[in-house]
């Protein structure tokens, strides 16, 4: 959740630009703030439970400036949860999503929105205006180009600076990897669209790329190698995907909750639209077999040291 600093190289480029970068870890993404003599703007929210820090991160970067901008990247419940929070404390905000979803928002479908089919929350907002893919958008001192980036999330958009070659990726590239291909998920062929969208950042030549989660990164060659040969892994094995998608939405609730019984756990895990989708349960599971489904993955994610259990709690590492 706490502010970082990017690494002396890339700090001092993206100080150039008027960038600061708000590294949240998993539960809320990154938030990035773009000023100068332009328009002030945030670049994604995180999660609703940490919106009173957000909040805090910008008001003490801005100091008596106001925020002007508010741009989601996407409507994941991690990169939007915060917009209602900002757009009370900035009554003059205006937010700009990508087209995709505009209706859902307008109406607040929060089903096709996935936030409730996931398990997630995400307060109401409204939205101003649209960050349309092949448009350019000025923020701060530059122009940032508005670039489609189809796998992750069929809506998601990138943004590129293409004077410092600095790229905001959301989650269509991480340094070890990219986000969950939720499409894959809902029995859509998406792998190629992660294909696409790769072989577009690389086309764009990133200096420096600012990601959904994790540090900024400067070396794009090799995070691009990585993401490649994990997308390769799933297009061969879909099976993983799906297993890594669970244990994602696992650990992104238990992020939230921070420790819970097994019980309370595995009634959310039965109960969850999205979990039932990905395992395929077309007819009802009985409770010893997602008892030990649960148990299963627990155990992986205890492996990799993203949890722990002490009897009957799971904790949150």
């Amino acid at each position: 959740m706490s502010k970082t600093c990017p690494s002396v190289p890339a700090a001092s480029r993206l100080a150039k630009i008027g960038i600061t970068v708000f590294e949240r870890g998993w539960l809320s993404s990154n938030n990035v703030l773009v000023q100068g003599s332009g328009s002030t703007a945030l670049v994604d929210s995180g999660y609703c439970t940490h919106s009173g820090q957000t909040v805090a991160l910008v008001q003490d970067a801005l100091q008596s400036r106001p925020l002007d901008m508010l741009l989601n990247t996407h409507l994941h419940s991690d990169h939007c949860g915060g917009n209602t929070a900002l757009q009370a404390a900035f009554p003059r905000l205006a937010t700009l999503i990508p087209p995709g979803h505009a209706t859902a928002v307008a109406s607040w479908d929060p089903v096709t929105l996935t936030h409730e089919p996931t398990g997630q929350t995400c307060p109401p907002f409204k939205f101003q205006d649209l960050l349309v893919p092949g448009e350019t958008i000025h923020l701060g001192d530059f122009g940032w180009e508005v670039h489609a980036a189809k796998g992750h999330d069929p809506h998601s958009v990138i943004l590129f600076e293409p004077t410092s070659r600095t790229l905001i990726s959301a989650d269509a590239l991480w340094e070890n990897g990219f986000g969950v291909v939720f499409p894959e998920l809902e029995g859509l062929d998406a792998f190629e669209e992660v294909a696409d969208t790769l072989s577009l950042i690389e086309a764009l030549n990133p200096n420096t790329v600012i990601p959904g989660h994790g540090a900024v990164f400067e070396n794009v060659e090799a995070a691009l190698r990585r993401a490649r040969s994990r997308l390769d892994q799933f297009v061969q094995s879909p099976e993983k995907h799906q297993r890594y998608a669970l244990k994602v939405l696992i650990k992104f609730k238990l992020l939230e909750w921070q420790s819970v019984s097994f019980e309370d756990l595995l009634a959310w895990y039965v109960s969850t639209p999205y979990i039932g989708s990905i395992e395929k349960r077309t007819v009802p599971s009985s409770p010893g077999d997602l008892r030990r489904t649960l148990n299963s993955l627990l155990a992986e994610l205890a492996t990799s040291n993203a949890l722990r259990v002490e009897g009957n709690r799971i904790i949150d590492i």
